[in-house]
């Protein structure tokens, strides 16, 4: 579980987040939503360590990141996955390589054993027979999925995802959105999603944080939306027609 109390952050004077009171739940994919500029990404590099926040607690299991030493932040940071907008593999490496870089950096385990975690972890993304090839010679969805058998490697506690479905097809990021579900669950990690997929809220948004202007604005659940009377949310999510259908026959159904 990941706690965020009172947590604030600025640049050159200005408030970009304000006071965020959150609580991110382990098994749960929990998904952080807002438009661009609203402080969604920087409210997620504050929680991996990448900024600093001037005010608040950020307690990761009742352990609280902003007072650690350097050492026991290195530590913290073991429990990590992460997977990147972009993939961000390295394209000079195989896709085995790739996964076992994490284990290769930071496991004392003997070669075998680190080859066998990492094909274990292709092996749960479906992945195996792709072992041998490199990032170019494969697909998007492909990638994304190396990324997360990767982000997984070292048996995290916390998984963060920073946009995992850019970029690609409705098909494949359904998929994605699925693993990372199932994934979550399997291991009952902490995850949290960075996102403007609307589909993606729609299909595992179990735990939803929607910030405006720096302020949390709202939370739920996916179900939560459709009863919810928060006018900026609503404007949100159900900008397109489609989704608007889908509130309308939500709400109908909800009545019948």
């Amino acid at each position: 579980m990941i706690e965020l109390k009172g947590l604030c952050k600025s640049f050159e004077g200005k408030d970009v987040l304000e006071n965020i009171n959150a609580t991110f739940e382990n098994g749960k994919t929990n998904l952080i939503i807002g438009q661009s500029g609203s402080g969604k990404t920087v409210l997620m590099k504050c929680i991996v360590g990448l900024l600093t926040p001037e005010k608040g607690e950020l307690l990761y299991d009742h352990r609280n990141f902003l007072t650690m030493s350097k050492k026991e932040k290195k530590a913290l940071r073991r429990e990590m996955g992460m997977l990147f907008q972009s993939a961000a593999l390295f394209d000079s490496m195989t896709v085995l390589d790739n996964v076992m870089f994490p284990l290769n950096m930071f496991s004392n385990d003997t070669l075998r054993d680190r080859t066998r975690r990492a094909m274990f972890c292709l092996e749960r993304v479906n992945l195996t027979e792709a072992k041998d090839k490199f990032p170019g010679e494969i697909s998007g969805g492909m990638q994304k999925r190396v990324a997360i058998a990767r982000a997984i490697a070292l048996n995290p506690q916390y998984l963060f995802c920073d946009e995992p479905n850019s970029g690609l097809d409705p098909k494949t990021s359904l998929v994605i959105d699925e693993l990372i579900q199932d994934i979550t669950r399997e291991y009952n990690m902490t995850t949290l999603i960075n996102t403007h997929d609307m589909n993606s809220v729609m299909d595992i948004g179990e735990k939803i944080i929607y910030i405006y202007e720096g302020h949390k604005e709202w939370e739920g659940s996916k179900e939560d939306i459709f009863t919810s009377t928060n006018e900026r949310l609503n404007n949100f999510i159900f900008a397109s027609e489609l989704f608007r259908k889908v509130k309308e026959v939500k709400i109908q159904n909800l009545e019948g």
